[in-house]
């Protein structure tokens, strides 16, 4: 079935062209594999490559002033978004809110993928642990 959410002559294109950047180089070692700014493109979210295939790695508690969404592509991740404890496995999507500390951490067997959309046109991040 076709989806019609929306009239399309209700909306006026506001002149940005389609853009194209390089998120991650596929060949780089390390977890942080890159990340590229919205404003790179122009538009309102910037977007963050991780992955490690270490059991028990992922990042530190932080936090944002802005809302951050997990997409986990390959693997199985523990997410720790303020008192919550969600278990995420490839094809799931978890949700941190702004101002809630979280992290996670890969649960193996194998290698974590994540992209991680940070609802900001750049990264803004406050480390909570060393």
């Amino acid at each position: 079935m076709a989806r019609r959410d929306f009239d399309p002559a209700t909306v006026k294109p506001d002149g940005r062209p389609a853009t194209k950047a390089r998120l991650f180089d596929p060949a780089s070692d390390g977890p942080w594999r890159g990340s590229l700014p919205g404003l790179t493109l122009g538009g309102q979210n910037t977007v963050l490559a991780y992955g490690t295939d270490t059991v028990g790695a992922g990042p530190r508690l932080h936090v944002h002033p802005y809302d951050e969404t997990f997409i986990v592509i390959e693997g199985r991740a523990r997410f720790f978004v303020g008192e919550t404890t969600l278990d995420a496995a490839a094809g799931d999507v978890v949700f941190g809110p702004a101002g809630v500390p979280h992290r996670f951490e890969n649960l193996g067997p194998g290698r974590l993928q994540t992209i991680d959309i940070h609802h900001s046109p750049e990264w803004i991040q406050t480390d909570l642990e060393e």
